[in-house]
């Protein structure tokens, strides 16, 4: 049985003032070809399918569009889990939409599936709250698979009971997991789990986490997941909510974190992106295979000394988005900055690191002649409050308009 993991999609995400929407329909196909020709079964989403909780209706179109299309016409399932982006009443909200495609959406940790007769290939065997069974074309063995999406503090209480300390909270999602596991798992089935959590080894080092992605350390009270929580008969747990491909440790199975498609934030500039290919059968150990993902841009976070060598940089890397530092000795004129804009039409942002500049505070505090210009004064004033740099030529209009407005 084949299965593909891939998760945080962020749906209708910029980057500043740069739409994104054409490179994820990109990656988009790029994941549904590679569905197609790796004959994939089974397509698990773990969640952040969208970047809010009100998505535009691009970002909505993109995705159900795509979800029918991983599901090859029926032949293929699809299994979608809220995250913490995500609106979890607007997933579920979908519901007979993809009853009719062979889509599979869950928004809560308490879902329970309701059982009727998919309109694809596959049958929906057995369900119960946060958790299916599923009997897939082309293979005689079910796949169970125990799902958790992201939930905040109360909905997780209402789900698991009117717990509050981390540590009950943390024992009562092991609970209801290995409940799950030892009513409906055996070695004659292939047995998952999916969820949209914070996820480490107990004791082991935190997981990277992106400076971008909000952060879910409190889930429901509880500072993280750990993987030795994870039921023994599970031989594959597919995780959202980290940008970036990892393994985690600890576990009784692969715990992976599949990564982003794009590079949402420059905390993951040059960061490879991936899905991952899970070759799977009923007792024994899953192969797990990462396919690096080639669509969209990078992005690059180069520095500089001089703006010659960042204008030619530019000018050499143009398929990328950039956030440039440049190493200064004075702040940039506003000439530089439009070599710099005009020189590459993704340039995000550009950091002046300014150095060498020769400190001139004196000991004492100078008085104030509070017979100077407002423009000496103003002067004086920037200059102390940044290392002896004067105001630049744009500033000083700026400051001079202000002046200018009429008297009472």
């Amino acid at each position: 049985m084949k299965i593909l993991h891939t998760a945080d999609w962020h749906l209708g995400k910029r980057l500043q003032d740069f739409q994104r929407l054409q490179e994820q329909r990109d990656v988009l196909a790029e994941i549904i070809q590679v569905a197609n020709s790796e004959d994939v079964d089974l397509v698990l989403v773990a969640g952040d399918l969208f970047d809010t909780f009100n998505p535009d209706p691009k970002a909505e179109d993109l995705l159900y569009s795509t979800l029918k299309e991983l599901t090859d016409n029926g032949r293929r399932t699809v299994v979608a889990i809220a995250g913490n982006h995500d609106n979890p009443d607007r997933i579920e909200a979908q519901d007979h939409f993809g009853r009719e495609c062979g889509i599979i959406f869950v928004g809560f940790p308490k879902t329970e599936v309701r059982s009727y007769e998919l309109s694809c290939e596959a049958k929906l065997l057995c369900s119960a709250p946060g958790f299916i069974e599923l009997k897939l074309p082309r293979h005689d063995a079910p796949v169970r698979i125990i799902m958790t999406p992201y939930a905040n503090e109360t909905r997780l209480r209402s789900y698991l009971g009117m717990i509050s300390l981390d540590e009950e909270i943390r024992h009562h999602l092991g609970a209801h997991w290995m409940a799950l596991a030892d009513t409906y798992m055996n070695e004659q089935g292939v047995n998952l789990l999916m969820a949209h959590l914070f996820v480490m080894k107990r004791g082991g080092e935190q997981p990277e986490e992106s400076d971008d992605e909000r952060s879910i350390l409190q889930v429901g009270g509880a500072s993280v997941v750990y993987t030795d929580m994870i039921p023994p008969p599970i031989q594959y747990t597919a995780l959202g909510h980290l940008h970036r491909f990892q393994q985690i440790a600890g576990g009784p199975c692969p715990v992976v974190y599949s990564s982003s498609p794009l590079a949402y934030s420059f905390a993951e500039a040059d960061q490879q992106k991936y899905v991952v290919l899970v070759d799977a059968e009923p007792g024994q150990a899953v192969t797990v295979t990462p396919i690096p993902l080639v669509a969209g841009k990078r992005l690059l976070r180069p520095k500089f000394k001089r703006v010659d060598e960042a204008v030619d940089w530019l000018k050499e890397n143009p398929n990328c988005y950039a956030e440039i530092t440049l190493q200064t000795p004075t702040f940039l004129t506003s000439d530089e900055r439009r070599q710099l804009q005009q020189a590459h039409e993704s340039l995000v942002t550009i950091i002046p690191d300014v150095r060498d500049i020769e400190e001139t505070v004196e000991e004492a505090t100078p008085a104030i002649d509070l017979t100077q210009s407002m423009e000496t004064l103003f002067t004086s004033y920037f200059k102390n409050k940044n290392k002896g740099q004067e105001p630049n030529e744009r500033l000083q209009h700026l400051f001079r308009e202000i002046l200018a407005t009429e008297p009472e």
